[in-house]
């Protein structure tokens, strides 16, 4: 498994438009497959939360390299996909998630800051 990914996580979707949120869900996965398919991502993964009272209602993992991944973030694509998305549900974010050594690296230089700042 790749050693980064998108962390896209989400609200609730706007009242009023509930038909659309499905439809421009359905588009997002096929964005992503069409990323895999194209070898532009190691993968991805949906997820919907039960109702729990708090703000995030799902999420998605989008798995690859950092580089591959920053420069799917910067394409005019990706963009209209977001822009989409935030429209129809409240809260969207976009967020870099580490694993394995790049998260081994971040726990590093957390580990150096927290000993030079004692």
């Amino acid at each position: 498994m790749a050693d980064y990914a998108l962390f896209i996580g989400w609200g609730e979707v706007v009242r009023g438009r509930e038909e659309t949120a499905v439809r421009v869900f359905q588009e997002t996965v096929e964005f992503w497959a069409q990323a895999q398919q194209d070898g532009q991502i190691d993968g991805f993964e949906p997820f919907l939360l039960e109702p729990h009272g708090g703000g995030l209602a799902g999420f998605m993992l989008v798995y690859g390299d950092r580089g591959r991944l920053d420069a799917l973030r910067g394409r005019e694509d990706f963009e209209r996909v977001m822009a989409r998305a935030g429209a129809v549900v409240d809260e969207l974010g976009v967020v870099t998630a580490y694993a394995g050594e790049a998260l081994a690296r971040q726990m590093g230089v957390f580990q150096q800051t927290a000993s030079e700042l004692v």
